[in-house]
């Protein structure tokens, strides 16, 4: 680790959180309309593994403005698009959960839960066969977990042997049903660990998302195998704007802030003498 890196970090997070409060209050004032889906909580995961993958396809939710943000995507472009704009990313045609940047290898999110995984997989399937070694990163939430598409995306990764990194952000909650009502296996990294390496890291510590990206990317590219991370985390806000997350009790919810991601890098940061 050190300062130029923690800086980064520190921008990007701080960039991401900003961008999506912003976002919160546009739509509020009906500037922004559909659905909002917003990281604020998630920042580590989204920044650490995008800076951590570098170069490489990526395939990633329909919370996906910080992971744009981390890749280098305009935020103007991204705030217009949002707007329903021409000038945006998209051309305004994909509003928040399609943002898609085919320059920046940004493949971008998908409405439809789990859908972009057998996507990720059929990247990573056609670097394989023009003899790259370039991985493919693809994100999802936990809830993606619980249908079919992700198992048969995985199998198929495995057993063909291409170089995708599954990362799994598990904030616990599909939408307003907590894990422990949707899912047979409540570690999520246990469903694949027949299939491919896993492992399970902080998702509230940038630096440790990072690492274990690093971990990751190194054995995808060496091997041309899969691998999985499942990344423990937690969403501030609702599941949408339209949901005011109200199924979750005050004392749950400062808990985990106690916890904020930025908050834990700062601390680190002036720990280390990274930051003054």
């Amino acid at each position: 680790m050190s300062q130029t890196l923690a800086e980064k970090f520190y921008y990007l997070m701080k960039l991401g959180r900003e961008f999506e409060i912003r976002c919160k209050e546009e739509y509020l004032k009906g500037n922004i309309s559909g659905f909002l889906h917003l990281a604020i909580g998630e920042e580590a995961v989204h920044v650490g593994a995008v800076v951590g993958f570098g170069k490489g396809d990526l395939f990633c939710p329909y919370r996906e403005h910080v992971l744009a943000l981390a890749r280098g995507i305009d935020p103007k472009l991204i705030m217009a698009e949002l707007f329903g704009k021409a000038t945006g990313v998209s051309k305004g045609k994909g509003g928040s959960m399609h943002l898609y940047e085919p320059k920046m290898d940004f493949y971008g999110g998908n409405a439809i839960v789990a859908a972009h995984i057998p996507h990720a997989v059929g990247a990573a399937y056609a670097r394989k066969l023009m003899g790259e070694k370039a991985g493919v990163l693809c994100i999802f939430g936990d809830g993606a977990t619980n249908n079919g598409t992700f198992f048969e995306a995985i199998n198929m990764a495995s057993l063909w042997e291409v170089p995708v990194l599954f990362l799994c952000e598990n904030n616990y909650y599909a939408i307003g049903t907590h894990i422990s009502r949707s899912s047979a296996i409540k570690e999520i990294h246990l469903k694949a660990r027949d299939y491919m390496p896993t492992e399970v890291v902080d998702g509230m510590d940038v630096f440790a998302v990072y690492e274990a990206v690093l971990r990751a990317k190194a054995y995808i590219e060496e091997y041309g195998k899969p691998y999985f991370i499942e990344a423990i985390t937690y969403r501030f806000e609702g599941h949408s704007m339209a949901d005011k997350g109200d199924y979750r009790s005050p004392r749950e919810l400062e808990m985990f802030k106690k916890r904020d991601p930025i908050k834990l890098l700062v601390e680190r940061s002036l720990k280390e003498g990274w930051l003054t």
